[in-house]
């Protein structure tokens, strides 16, 4: 039974970091690329980040380049997403997903399952 678990979401001042972890089981998780994504209120769900299967390659969207870090500990089966100089903006729900394969891609419709997300608030 695949299982993704986020966890590290809450309450930060503007300015300041979170680091999420995202616990995956029931597939080996080493053979697949990874996603975080995030959805504010009345919002679509976006992407955040990605990560291939060793971690080769990783991309960010715009909006958070420079400021957030994707990372994957394979013998640990975790996905991470370093958050650093949160602004409100990246208020959201932030989910992982695993990908449909090992390609790295940026569309939701390429991943296939989903943590249940965890919530990032930031004050101002």
């Amino acid at each position: 039974q695949v299982q993704l678990v986020e966890s590290g979401g809450g309450l930060v001042q503007a300015g300041g970091s979170l680091r999420l972890s995202c616990t995956a089981s029931g597939w080996t998780f080493s053979s697949y690329t990874m996603g975080w994504f995030r959805q504010a209120p009345g919002r679509e769900r976006e992407f955040v980040a990605h990560i291939t299967r060793y971690g080769g390659t990783t991309r960010y969207s715009d909006s958070v380049k420079g400021r957030f870090i994707i990372s994957r500990d394979n013998a640990k089966n975790t996905l991470y997403l370093q958050m650093n100089s949160l602004k409100p903006e990246d208020a959201a729900v932030y989910y992982c997903a695993k990908g449909r394969s090992s390609v790295a891609t940026t569309l939701l419709s390429n991943y296939d399952y989903w943590g249940q997300g965890t919530q990032v608030t930031v004050s101002s």
